[in-house]
């Protein structure tokens, strides 16, 4: 019974081969991954951003914010919106738009 124990891998139980524990942790070109992707991109291969925006906490948000924010500043610059025109364009507060626009013309 011991050189039996002494052969067996660690974790690993003579009794139920379909344990998960026993499973083999095969390398990643054996494995069939879906890649779905998402709204932004078909698979995460063909993603046009450097790292997904889902891996942090409000990525989507932040980044879609971020887009808007840019929005707002080049229409106001380019073609001059006034801030009341922008807040009714884009449904915020026009205390919103002085603030994006601060943070977008002075960076």
């Amino acid at each position: 019974m011991e050189s039996e124990q002494a052969n067996m891998i660690p974790g690993e139980n003579k009794d139920s081969p379909g344990d998960p524990q026993t499973e083999l942790d095969l390398p990643p070109e054996y494995c069939h991954y879906r890649d779905g992707g998402c709204e932004f991109a078909d698979s995460c291969l063909n993603c046009p951003f450097p790292r997904c925006i889902y891996d942090k906490p409000g990525g989507k948000q932040h980044w879609l914010k971020e887009m808007r924010n840019r929005e707002m500043a080049r229409l106001f610059t380019t073609e001059g919106k006034a801030v009341k025109e922008l807040a009714l364009m884009f449904g915020v507060s026009q205390r919103t738009v002085q603030r994006a626009l601060k943070n977008c013309l002075s960076a």
